[in-house]
């Protein structure tokens, strides 16, 4: 079985259909991207995954486990860290507090031992604070890490937002728009974190975003979607020159 597998996922809102009957599967290691406009299903996926929503039908499968009913707070225990289109960051905290919270779902002491700070308490913040060093000097973060979040440029808070999803230690990371909003110099410094995301860490990508360019440079395969239904799956190219993919999505 593939890493991660879709299978007949759909997800109905009323009498809108956000998902319909989607099927698509990831292979570990590689950097698979859905694309499409705007209301396609590509962040109803992602919620589905992510486990914000119930699929109305369908079923999901991670490293041959099914999840698709899972509670949300497993996600991350299972090994599936996300990004979202809106940054969520603790605003009046620094970027290593922020980097720290991605360490929450390894945490293995209790609340007596950290009153007390026995050490296992001390052992363990060792590791969490080892592992979040990593992750700044991977996305070269070492300048802003005892800054506050608050005072940070959109493009570095965007970063670090995958740097936190980074921190837990994921096998398997969704990133939703990471180009969004970021210039043209930031968006090919994306494009070379992605790569390594997957070639240094070895971490499975699951990526939706709108820039064809970033989608072209980064991704092995590509799902596109309209109106929460397939079009298309093959390589960047193939998707590209789809008809209903040039059409649908692609203008042209």
């Amino acid at each position: 079985m593939s890493f991660l597998v879709a299978e007949n996922l759909s997800l109905q809102f009323g009498g809108l259909k956000a998902v319909d009957q989607v099927n698509f599967s990831v292979e570990k290691g590689e950097i698979f991207t859905i694309i499409g406009p705007n209301g396609a299903g590509k962040t109803s996926i992602f919620n589905l995954i992510s486990r914000l929503y119930d699929p109305t039908s369908g079923r999901l499968f991670f490293n041959g486990e099914e999840f698709t009913r899972a509670p949300p707070h497993k996600i991350a225990k299972m090994g599936i860290a996300r990004t979202f289109q809106n940054i969520e960051l603790f605003d009046n905290a620094t970027v290593l507090n922020n980097l720290l919270v991605g360490r929450h779902c390894h945490a293995t002491t209790n609340v007596v031992q950290e009153i007390l700070f026995l050490p296992a308490v001390r052992r363990a913040e060792f590791e969490h604070r080892h592992k979040v060093e990593q992750v700044i000097e991977l996305l070269d973060l070492e300048p802003y890490r005892d800054k506050l979040i608050s005072g940070l440029p959109y493009g570095v808070r965007k970063v670090i937002e995958l740097a936190r999803a980074l921190c837990s230690e994921p096998k398997l990371i969704l990133l939703d728009e990471p180009s969004s909003g970021l210039n043209v110099e930031e968006t090919d410094d994306m494009s070379f974190w992605i790569r390594d995301i997957r070639n240094e860490l070895g971490i499975t990508v699951l990526m939706v975003e709108h820039d064809m360019s970033l989608v072209s440079r980064v991704s092995d395969r590509v799902l596109a979607l309209n109106y929460g239904r397939e079009l298309a799956t093959g390589t960047p190219s193939q998707v590209q020159g789809h008809p209903e993919v040039v059409a649908a999505y692609l203008g042209a």
